[in-house]
């Protein structure tokens, strides 16, 4: 019997990225603003720095998943009722897309390119959630009008969606590139 065999190990970068990851949802767990979320940024975060695309995607939508349901079982009514609907999916829906625009960030990812994206990250959850809204919210008729109503509801909570996705990629991409500083086995494009 071959002593010298080696086993699989499983590699540190994902591990770190997905523990962030899931860190940065749970901490939808404490008391905020409407609307701050690190959704957004952990889309944009997981898309730049996966090097597997199908992770890339698993992973931020596997960790809304698990603060929404953390969420309903803390609040149970209406947070309980959200697990599972049409609002999550749409949400979800916009994570993916979100962790599409972050694949644009995988070759510069400068202060300013993160900024960016955030910001066009944060329009587009805006849009695809209210549509989703107008979509699904009987509230709104289903014209032109109803869906101006359903973007117009939309906007008091930009502010704080813009800023949580600013602070969270600052911390997301910030803590990861100091992390990388320390420990030369996590890549730039991690596995």
């Amino acid at each position: 019997m071959n002593m010298n065999t080696t086993h699989p190990r499983l590699a540190v970068g994902p591990l770190i990225l997905a523990a962030m990851i899931v860190l940065a949802c749970l901490s939808r767990l404490l008391p905020h603003p409407p609307n701050f979320s690190p959704i957004a940024a952990v889309g944009l975060f997981g898309g730049a720095f996966f090097a597997s695309r199908n992770l890339a995607l698993l992973v931020p939508v596997l960790a809304v998943v698990i603060s929404d349901v953390a969420l309903g079982y803390i609040n149970g009514g209406l947070y309980g009722d959200y697990v599972g609907s049409t609002g999550q999916l749409i949400v979800l829906g916009a994570t993916v897309l979100c962790t599409v625009i972050g694949f644009a960030l995988r070759n510069r990812k400068s202060s300013v390119a993160v900024a960016t994206a955030a910001v066009a990250s944060t329009a587009m959850f805006f849009l695809t959630t209210n549509f989703g809204a107008f979509l699904t919210d009987p509230q709104y008729p289903k014209t032109v009008a109803g869906l101006g109503m359903a973007y117009v509801a939309g906007i008091p909570f930009v502010k704080w969606s813009l800023m949580s996705t600013l602070m969270y990629s600052a911390f997301l991409f910030g803590g990861f590139q100091l992390l990388r500083s320390g420990t030369p086995a996590l890549r730039a494009q991690t596995v």
